[in-house]
């Protein structure tokens, strides 16, 4: 399976606004209650827009989850490119990104563990499932890639290790249980990397 991001087709600027919409209400509001007249009302629409850009809703999540992938990854991208030097600080800049990112864009939790807790094997999961599974083996894939150029010890053990303190971090994001999770995962995983 590749965690490549795939190449997303520009889109017209009534596909930009549905998208948009769609965006903004699935991570509010949830896949399941929000409806396409819903969505093409936001996006001042007509639904056959909407299905002559997309295709069908599951099409649309899937849309809606690459793209904002999409702009976590250049977030974290532009953050890794302020550490370039292999090491410790470079590994934990995943955990820094993810504080910087989180309030403005996750105050819910993440979208991807979202959309797969609505989505159930009979609607959707052969389209949304195998783009959320996309997502988390590409972050622990990089994980693994950024302890190996670290020569951290067993750096596949430790990737499954660090992977697990970010999402534990990013669902007590959305729970809401305490306040500065990433922050948390971040010491957590500083120790274990100085170990």
């Amino acid at each position: 399976m590749t965690t490549a991001v795939p190449e997303l087709a520009p889109l017209t600027p009534g596909a930009r606004r549905v998208l948009d919409a769609a965006s903004e209400l699935f991570y509010e509001r949830g896949i399941h209650a929000v409806g396409v007249d819903t969505i093409s009302e936001a996006a001042g629409v007509s639904k056959k827009t909407l299905y002559d850009r997309f295709g069908s809703k599951d099409a649309l999540v899937v849309s809606y989850l690459q793209h904002r992938d999409e702009r976590w990854r250049a977030h974290l991208a532009a953050a890794l490119a302020e550490v370039p030097e292999p090491g410790i600080d470079r590994v934990l800049v995943v955990f820094d990104a993810s504080i910087s990112w989180s309030d403005a864009n996750t105050p819910k939790g993440c979208s991807a563990i979202n959309a797969r807790a609505e989505v159930s094997d009979d609607d959707g999961a052969n389209s949304v499932f195998p783009e959320v599974s996309r997502q988390k083996i590409w972050l622990l894939e990089l994980f693994a890639g950024l302890c190996r150029e670290a020569n951290i010890a067993d750096p596949d053990a430790t990737a499954k290790t660090l992977m697990l303190l970010y999402e534990g971090a990013i669902v007590t994001v959305g729970m809401q249980t305490f306040a500065g999770p990433f922050e948390v995962a971040r010491d957590v995983a500083r120790r274990l990397l100085s170990a």
